[in-house]
């Protein structure tokens, strides 16, 4: 058996953890419930007690490298502190790293959870076989990344990436940043159902109000399945989704340059209800994408036969700017945080 590192997805609902040999084979997953509540010592405990059952059943066959975990909200890397997280309540300036160290006794990386899923993604994902890439991850706000080289970009203190508190509309939504219109309170779960809510009280979404009832669960995932069965305030909901999400990926195209944009997290499902608006906003906003988008496969065929088969040559070896989904949905995080000491 190969060596083998241990990631581990630390959210504030669920706990889970990875045995990953170093050639990427998921060799066994544990999910836990993340008992906040109890306090940051009761839910180390329960990781290092799955930890230590991993690697002294998979142990004797490789060697443990170390561990890698991704945790929501903002690290000092530097000192393996947790300074805040909205989804952790009680953990600020925990020091996750050395009280991990110190009951497992080995190697303990932490990083932020969406720096941790584009990791994944290079990896063994969507952009294993580009250089660079950033990756947007959609859930109840926005988290964002950029790998350079294979390895996360962090900027000057471990900021880089807060792709979520990119202004899209100057006199917007107010923000819990302090900001008004930033990109999240518009392209996460959360915009959807806030824009929800307001199209019920305007009294012109009969189907979204009877799906609001209080008896229900409202949430962006019903909305979305009001949306694919064709109700239109739904379908606006997502448009105005996905134009938002155009306005920040056009910012970060102009700005970056990069391979590759991966999208992920769990609103990322309605990619079908929200990605026509998102790729209109990325041509009427970024003249580097309109110079880079992929072809129509049946619009590239044409023009080879319009111009020969030099011109083909020509669009198959230009770079070009892939906006795509994810791959490895949840498992990205573990994969990730397993990358992490090999690097």
């Amino acid at each position: 058996m190969p060596d083998f590192s241990i990631g581990v997805d630390l959210g504030g609902t669920n706990l889970r953890i990875a045995a990953v040999s170093t050639d990427g084979q998921l060799l066994e997953k544990v999910t836990l419930g993340t008992k906040v509540a109890l306090g940051p010592n009761h839910v180390i405990g329960e990781m290092c007690e799955a930890i230590h059952r991993l690697t002294g059943q998979y142990r004797a066959g490789g060697a443990l490298i170390g561990a890698g975990i991704g945790i929501p909200g903002i690290i000092d890397l530097e000192a393996g502190v947790v300074r805040k997280s909205a989804n952790l309540a009680g953990w600020e300036d925990y020091p996750v790293r050395s009280e991990i160290e110190r009951r497992l006794g080995a190697r303990i990386f932490l990083e932020n959870d969406a720096k941790v899923a584009a990791l994944g993604e290079k990896w063994l994902g969507a952009a294993r076989d580009v250089d660079d890439m950033a990756m947007i991850t959609l859930g109840t706000g926005i988290g964002g990344a950029i790998v350079l080289n294979g390895r996360i970009f962090h900027g000057m203190n471990g900021m880089a990436g807060e792709f979520g508190h990119v202004t899209i509309e100057p006199n917007g939504v107010p923000c819990g940043c302090g900001n008004h219109g930033c990109a999240e309170r518009y392209a996460s779960a959360t915009g959807v159902v806030r824009m929800a809510r307001e199209a019920i009280e305007s009294g012109e979404a009969p189907e979204l109000a009877k799906a609001a009832g209080p008896n229900a669960e409202f949430s962006a995932k019903s909305i979305y399945n009001l949306a694919i069965q064709g109700d239109p305030a739904a379908q606006k909901i997502f448009v105005r989704f996905g134009r938002a999400l155009g306005l920040m990926l056009a910012d970060l195209v102009n700005i970056l340059n990069l391979n590759m944009f991966v999208i992920g997290g769990g609103v990322s499902s309605a990619w079908d209800a929200f990605s026509p608006s998102m790729f209109q906003e990325l041509r009427e906003r970024s003249l580097i994408y309109v110079a880079t988008e992929p072809d129509d496969p049946q619009k590239q065929e044409l023009r080879g036969k319009e111009q020969g088969a030099r011109a083909q040559i020509v669009t198959r070896t230009r770079r070009k700017t892939i906006i795509t989904r994810a791959l490895l949905g949840s498992d990205a995080g573990l994969y990730g945080g397993a990358r992490l000491p090999t690097l």
